[in-house]
């Protein structure tokens, strides 16, 4: 059994689906969807959970391409608020579900877990990186495309890891990373904490976290913000995988198509209520 976590609120539940499919797609191994999520209505409108019916949705998906896969949800909202009440990071460019991420040694998860963010598309067997041997190390993960450059040369992105929640209970990593999170402004915060503060990180290649274009041996494709030169001057690009003509047009992938069609044949079915799925 493959455990892979997710961390959102409702709105953005259908990019979750999306991500489901294509591994769906391409792994043939039991898998094990863990949604974290919190209701944060009071801090903002948008804010509300998944919710059980949508859950429940995707729970009788996945079983349709494995019986003994399954949908499991998890309301972290007071776990959340005991720890990040009084965050210094909750209003950044990111929305508070990000930093969920960062509780995960104090939920009921295994002890190896992948931790994926919702704008990520698997391109083949998702059970590779699984395999990837992280004994003795407290996660794993793959360089900062643009981060390498600007911030440290290992820095590394955080929307795809490989967690050894055994070893970070050890070394009190996430505790660590909650602290600073909470005490010191930080541009892409719980990214950065886990970065500066992670003793035992393994760096993986590139093919489990394609940050640019997608390439033969790619295993995830991860659809966050770019750069491209439009000489005299960069422009800053982020074009999600659910916003189809943008990524057709923009940046020239039409790997996914047959995951839309799947996609739009089960909106019918189940009505997602999704928000800007054609761009």
């Amino acid at each position: 059994m493959i455990p892979i976590c997710y961390c959102a609120n409702s709105k953005i539940f259908h990019g979750i689906v999306l991500s489901v499919l294509s591994i769906l797609k391409n792994t043939k191994k039991n898998i094990t969807i863990y949604l974290l999520t919190m209701d944060l209505s009071e801090l903002n409108a948008k804010f509300k959970p998944i919710s059980v019916a949508q859950a429940n949705a995707l729970d009788e998906i996945v079983k349709e391409y494995n019986a003994e896969n399954k949908v499991v949800l998890l309301d972290v909202t007071k776990e959340f608020l005991a720890e990040f009440s009084k965050c210094k990071n909750l209003k950044t460019g990111y929305t508070p579900y990000a930093l969920t991420r960062v509780l995960c040694d104090l939920l009921d998860l295994p002890s190896k877990i992948i931790y994926l963010d919702v704008d990520t598309m698997c391109c083949s067997d998702i059970s590779q990186l699984y395999e990837e041997n992280i004994d003795g190390f407290e996660l794993a993960m793959v360089k900062d495309f643009m981060g390498k450059f600007w911030v440290r040369r290992d820095y590394c992105n955080s929307g795809v890891l490989l967690l050894n929640l055994d070893e970070i209970k050890k070394t009190g990593l996430l505790v660590k990373v909650r602290e600073r999170v909470n005490n010191k402004k930080m541009i892409m915060p719980d990214q950065s904490a886990i970065n500066f503060l992670a003793g035992k990180k393994k760096i993986l290649p590139y093919k489990f976290n394609e940050q640019r274009a997608i390439k033969p041996d790619t295993v995830i494709k991860h659809f966050c913000q770019g750069m491209k030169w439009y000489g005299p001057f960069f422009k800053v690009y982020n074009y999600k995988q659910w916003e189809r003509e943008k990524i057709h047009k923009k940046l020239k992938i039409f790997d996914f198509d047959d995951i839309f069609e799947i996609f739009d044949e089960l909106d019918r079915k189940y009505n997602f209520k999704l928000v800007g799925v054609n761009g």
